[in-house]
């Protein structure tokens, strides 16, 4: 993006490709759907973005939702709106998107190398070229757009912040963002592949509530991923300082008295059954034995008692524990299982209104490098694309 916008106003363009074709990251985005922007306005969408959201005002109104949304409409890809009001190719292929931005690059006259970026070459705190696969080429602007350190196999891995501090910037702690999480209970492991849907889960920072949403998560042999995760882990900051709940109420739609008489009814139905096997029409069939061995731990309730002689507060014990299935964060997965990088070039060494930086004339940054990020809904992209369409726009005046 930042490569066809300079090119498109008139600079003469090098993109630096270290992989072997364009695009490698953007076309595992969103399951390999791309997630592209999501159709909101200004203040809803810096809502969305958890980190420096005021850094990114100037590259908004550059680049706007609809903006991005033309962009690639005009490149012949068909949009479709989903739930969340997040934007998809109606294709379901983010190699559409890809293929546009080659397309974009390609017609405005881009230079493409495939070559490794080793060093940015700075005289006099002015940039001056780079050095790739040992060989010097001269430019007068350089913009870095090499991603965070998630998923480095696609080639985002971390080179980008040696660049930025070679040039003398400073890099705030890179940690994972939208990234699974591993939870200390063990039963985890044994509800593995089992997935939750139209469940409600809610983020705990020391007892103090700091997130909700519906939707759908996921077990694994190590704790808990999808959608609904991954949107919560943004906004668990300090893991090693601080304690994180995960509450799930996986009856979001009842109330605890309209729970109960669903109870009553289910339990009228299987009366002469043990209550380990009274559960059927209430929870997967996965979940139920460690459901009733967290009862038989917490409320001292017998797997083996008959369900006619289930008192009322043991009842009330159940209809808690299906509001209440809780579950104590352990850590984040590692940041290469993460969809993006937090932390990364300080925003304050960086003109917000150019993507230039402060300490080197002529030196550019875009996208997931920067101190942003956002949680999941296509902000992230719309973000990158927004700071490349800027960063470019700049460097393409010199």
């Amino acid at each position: 993006m930042a490569a066809g916008e300079s090119a498109r106003l008139g600079a003469e363009v090098t993109l630096f490709e270290k992989n072997e074709k364009l695009g490698k990251k953007l076309a595992i985005t969103g399951k390999g759907r791309c997630n592209v922007t999501n159709l909101c306005d200004i203040n809803e969408f810096l809502s969305n973005v958890a980190t420096n959201p005021k850094f990114l005002y100037s590259a908004l109104n550059y680049f706007s939702v609809r903006d991005c949304m033309d962009f690639f409409e005009n490149l012949g890809v068909k949009l479709k709106i989903e739930r969340g009001k997040r934007v998809f190719p109606a294709s379901d292929n983010a190699f559409d998107i890809v293929d546009a931005l080659k397309k974009f690059a390609k017609i405005n006259g881009v230079n493409l190398k495939f070559a490794k970026a080793e060093k940015i070459l700075i005289e006099h705190n002015q940039v001056a070229g780079l050095i790739a696969n040992g060989h010097k080429y001269s430019f007068d602007s350089v913009i870095i757009c090499t991603g965070g350190v998630s998923y480095p196999g696609t080639g985002s891995d971390g080179d980008g912040y040696k660049f930025a501090k070679e040039a003398g910037h400073h890099i705030i702690d890179l940690k994972p963002s939208l990234v699974p999480i591993e939870i200390k209970e063990k039963f985890c492991a044994d509800l593995m592949g089992l997935s939750l849907k139209n469940i409600k889960l809610y983020v705990y920072e020391n007892n103090k509530k700091i997130f909700e949403e519906m939707g759908e998560m996921l077990f694994t042999h190590f704790g808990i991923s999808g959608p609904l995760v991954l949107s919560a882990s943004s906004h668990i900051r300090k893991i090693d300082e601080q304690n994180y709940k995960i509450r799930v109420d996986l009856k979001p739609a009842l109330s605890e008295e309209q729970l109960d008489k669903r109870i009553l009814s289910d339990f009228d139905k299987y009366k002469n059954k043990n209550f380990s096997n009274s559960l059927d029409d209430l929870l997967p069939k996965k979940l139920i034995p460690v459901f009733v061995g967290i009862l038989a731990d917490t409320a001292n309730i017998n797997p083996d008692k008959k369900i006619n002689e289930i008192t009322k507060t043991e009842r009330l014990e159940i209809v808690k524990l299906l509001k209440n299935f809780d579950m104590t964060v352990k850590r984040f997965r590692p940041i290469e299982e993460a969809i993006i990088t937090c932390g990364g070039v300080d925003t304050k060494e960086i003109l917000s209104n150019k993507m230039e930086s402060k300490l080197v004339k002529g030196l550019y940054f875009a996208g997931e490098i920067i101190d942003v990020d956002a949680y999941t809904g296509g902000f992230n992209l719309q973000i990158a694309f927004a700071t490349g369409k800027l960063a470019g726009k700049n460097a393409s005046e010199g």
